[in-house]
């Protein structure tokens, strides 16, 4: 496992981010703590949750499986969507994101959180108000760096530029969704992050499994994944367009030309791309988790690269293509 600056943060991350969002739902405990000790023995030190994950029950089992090695796990958990029925457990709030820090310390069972997010935007709290209690957790040690998800570009460049104009501490790190699947960050928000410096780790790598090869084009999707779960929070209209099947038909030639999993392949062409510094890999099982691993420690040569990146081309909209047409 390499291991990469956390953008301008003075922490290095292993390459790749193990996400807990199985934890007490598709995974029981006892894997969990499988999946966790795997992960550290292989030598990965990055670790992601968040509160609403099975509602806490994700950093219960996850501050349970690191008991005895936090010293060298950097941990990463986030904030901002509801958690139970009180209008005011929901948002980017001062009242919302003190309680849910210390809640999640509690849970988490640890003194200091590495690093913390917003897990989305929320256009209901003014920006200042969410900076500045992040800058008191900050300097009250209960977090040691502070990051965003799920914003939008003119999102985080704004919170730059507060943070800056107030002297507050920035945020480090943006988590966004990226994938070959889906390559919209690549319009503004990875040059945004790799001019600012900050380090960028994505979530669904594998565009919510469909990059497994597990779904066919005419065939329903099977009960127990993530698309023939009707209760999934996260749409699989977009993933799945003409594009889509395209670029699966790509990342399974590119497969089996290797010997490869697609899963493998989807994976490190995500590591390697520039500015990403550890997509955010999720298991069920001992045998996703090591198929996931085994997509580090090698390169895909220049041909199948150049393949993938083709077959998942997008339109950039304006006014990007006017500012390359224009030089």
């Amino acid at each position: 496992m390499e291991y990469r600056q956390l953008g301008r943060a003075g922490v290095r991350v292993s390459e790749l981010c193990l996400g807990t969002m199985t934890f007490g739902n598709e995974a029981d405990e006892a894997t969990s703590k499988q999946i966790v000790d795997t992960f550290i023995d292989a030598g990965g030190n990055f670790i992601d949750t968040a509160n609403v994950y099975s509602q806490g029950v994700s950093e219960e089992i996850t501050g349970r499986a690191i008991a005895g090695k936090r010293d060298q796990i950097v941990l990463a958990t986030k904030a901002r969507f509801p958690m139970g029925a009180d209008t005011n457990a929901v948002g980017s709030s001062r009242r919302n994101l003190r309680a849910a820090c210390e809640a999640s310390l509690q849970r988490l069972g640890t003194d200091w959180i590495d690093l913390y997010q917003v897990h989305c935007w929320d256009k209901f709290t003014p920006l200042e108000e969410t900076l500045s209690t992040l800058d008191d957790l900050v300097r009250e040690g209960k977090v040691r760096y502070i990051g965003a998800s799920n914003f939008a570009s003119w999102h985080l460049m704004k919170a730059l530029g507060l943070s800056t104009l107030h002297r507050w501490e920035p945020f480090v790190c943006l988590q966004p969704e990226y994938s070959l699947i889906t390559r919209d960050a690549e319009r503004e928000l990875l040059p945004l992050c790799e001019s600012e410096g900050l380090a960028v780790i994505p979530w669904s790598p594998l565009g919510g499994g469909v990059l497994t090869g597990k779904y066919t084009k005419d065939a329903e999707f099977d009960k127990g994944t993530r698309g023939g779960d009707s209760d999934n929070p996260i749409t699989f209209t977009y993933r799945l367009d003409d594009r889509a099947w395209n670029v699966i038909a790509a990342v399974k030639d590119a497969a089996e030309k290797t010997g490869k999993s697609a899963a493998q392949i989807a994976l490190n062409w995500v590591v390697n791309r520039r500015g990403i510094t550890a997509p955010i890999i999720g298991a069920r099982n001992l045998t996703q988790l090591n198929d996931n691993l085994a997509a580090i420690g090698w390169q895909l040569d220049d041909d199948t690269r150049k393949a993938l990146t083709w077959a998942s081309a997008f339109r950039l909209g304006y006014p990007h293509e006017f500012i390359q047409f224009a030089g």
